[in-house]
């Protein structure tokens, strides 16, 4: 039998094929099963293909956001160098009490 003969069988408003099959209970044939299998697994590589996409799009982004927080992490510590003791010794000459 053929998907399009089934009650379990329609189509999208995209003219997308939906089985509505229950894997448990509304298989009427093995070959269902199989079709159901590679219905689901075409769904998911679609919608990892969605995100992959997004990844994309957003990467530069990113790259851009994490340039500015290495800076941003970068003037911190700098700022924050005196209170570690990580000042060079020519920079500070104690005066000679004699």
């Amino acid at each position: 039998m053929k998907c399009e003969e089934c009650e379990y069988f329609s189509r999208n408003a995209h003219g997308e094929t939906m089985l509505h099959c229950d894997p448990s209970s509304t298989i009427k044939e093995p070959e269902c099963l199989q079709k159901h299998q590679i219905a689901r697994l075409d769904r998911l590589v679609r919608s990892y293909e969605a995100v992959l996409e997004m990844q994309r799009r957003l990467a530069p982004l990113q790259e851009k956001m994490m340039r500015i927080l290495e800076r941003e992490v970068g003037d911190i510590e700098e700022a924050d160098r005196w209170k570690l003791g990580a000042v060079d010794d020519d920079e500070f000459v104690e005066d000679d009490p004699d």
